[in-house]
């Protein structure tokens, strides 16, 4: 998804990767997420779910009209 720190992301396309951390004693799942859009705008985020991500991007897009 990265290299030296900079999204590898292409124009129209997403990426995402889940990884685990620990709060509190237990081992969670989050996903982090990178979108481009065809105008080469770079939308991020991590959230519990590859589903709420990309909800989290219709807004975003949706915000953007």
């Amino acid at each position: 998804m990265t290299q030296n720190g900079i999204s590898t992301t292409q124009r129209g396309q997403e990426q995402y990767e889940t990884f685990y951390s620990a709060h509190r004693g237990k081992r969670i799942s989050r996903v982090m997420y990178d979108y481009r859009t065809e105008g080469g705008e770079l939308f991020s985020v991590v959230a519990p779910t590859l589903k709420k991500c990309r909800q989290k991007r219709d807004e975003w897009l949706s915000k953007k009209k």
